[in-house]
């Protein structure tokens, strides 16, 4: 059986990379991921400037239940 969950990644290099933190950060909790859908992108401004891009995704994984 596989579920579905909702997270957000950051990072202030792009959205790549807070892809990237977020599918790093959930496999070090949950087995088997298997795909992720984009579902929002927006960035955090500080002072007129990008200071943080961030990224929610939905993530499938194999639930053990």
């Amino acid at each position: 059986m596989y579920s579905i969950i909702e997270i957000v990644g950051k990072d202030p290099m792009g959205w790549e990379y807070a892809v990237k933190n977020a599918i790093d950060e959930a496999s070090e909790n949950l087995r088997d991921l298997r795909i992720a859908a984009v579902k929002e992108l927006d960035i955090k401004i500080d002072n007129g400037k990008i200071s943080e891009y961030r990224v929610k995704i939905d993530l499938s994984f194999k639930d053990e239940k």
